[in-house]
């Protein structure tokens, strides 16, 4: 039988190996504390920063300012709905296209294909997500818009646009710019941030699990749908929300494509906004202390606001499916 330590041998320990002591283990107690609570001041500050900001904004409009369509610099009336619902729109069909295709990629490379194919092809998609926001854009501008100017739109106005009630998403002029075409731009920039959290996840696996699954003769269908997806659901959700607020936050890029309109159109093909690209074309031309500039700083207050309600809904569907 097994005796517990006395005392006596219990005082023999060092000092620095019984929880926190003095000397290293002190100094490395205050530096993770201290980053910590920095990382929640820094947080804190720059929701502050834009509160404080976009008070003005607030002020004058009131809580109408959510939901006005209105953004006339001229007459100084400003409204956040427009940029609001094309951060949205584009970031949904982003991640209805990125999430199935990350997925797949991810799959087939843990799962089907070769060690010398899966090599390279993981390591091209890792290095894809290094490729600058610009460059995206650019390409988006210059391949995807005159592809969907010319073929996507047109074919898609043509045979769908007389179908009830989803007619309504195919209407518009084919200039190639609009919601869609900045969504695709979006699911090429997030889907290697998904995919490979995805990979990760499915290599981290035991390879027991799968294995016993194999062996009771399940397909590779039944083994990802009831063993994969089950033992990695909150790191896939993880991955999605990775993939979200790489989609929400996007600038650049989606001002190449979108067509830069601050109106509501319910079309795929209709030109629209997002917070982030309004922000970085008015945010130049906005004097310090105006009305307007005080509505940016409100419509970026409105952007955190949104990653931290998705954020909150992811948590909650994960601890309910637990």
């Amino acid at each position: 039988m097994q005796r517990m330590p006395t005392q006596a041998a219990r005082n023999d320990v060092p000092a620095g190996r019984r929880g926190f002591g003095t000397g290293g283990d002190v100094v490395f107690a205050a530096a993770v504390r201290l980053s910590g609570w920095s990382l929640l001041a820094l947080l804190g500050g720059l929701i502050g920063v834009l509160a404080w900001g976009g008070a003005q904004a607030w002020g004058a409009f009131g809580p109408g300012f959510a939901w006005s369509t209105a953004w006339n610099p001229v007459s100084e009336h400003f409204g956040a709905l427009a940029p609001v619902f094309g951060s949205v729109m584009t970031t949904v069909l982003a991640l209805l296209i990125a999430v199935p295709l990350a997925f797949g990629i991810a799959f087939w490379l843990v799962e089907m294909a070769p060690g010398s194919v899966a090599g390279p092809i993981g390591m091209a998609v890792q290095l894809l997500a290094a490729v600058p926001s610009i460059i995206f854009g650019m390409w988006g501008f210059f391949v995807i818009v005159p592809v969907m100017a010319r073929v996507v739109q047109p074919w898609a106005n043509r045979h769908l646009g007389h179908v009830p009630v989803l007619g309504v998403l195919f209407h518009g002029a084919p200039y190639g710019t609009g919601l869609l075409t900045g969504g695709l731009v979006l699911a090429v920039m997030v889907t290697p941030f998904v995919c490979a959290v995805m990979r990760d996840v499915f290599t981290a696996m035991p390879a027991q699990i799968r294995e016993s699954a194999y062996g009771l003769g399940a397909t590779r269908w039944e083994v990802m749908r009831s063993v994969i997806l089950p033992w990695s659901r909150p790191a896939l959700v993880g991955g999605v929300m990775l993939g979200m607020g790489r989609a929400l936050g996007e600038t650049m890029a989606v001002t190449f494509v979108i067509g830069n309109a601050n109106r509501i159109g319910w079309s795929l093909f209709a030109p629209g906004n997002t917070i982030a690209s309004l922000i970085a074309l008015e945010f130049p031309e906005s004097a310090a202390g105006s009305l307007k500039l005080s509505s940016l700083l409100a419509l970026g207050f409105i952007l955190m606001v949104i990653s931290f309600v998705t954020l909150a809904c992811s948590r909650v569907l994960l601890r309910r499916g637990a």
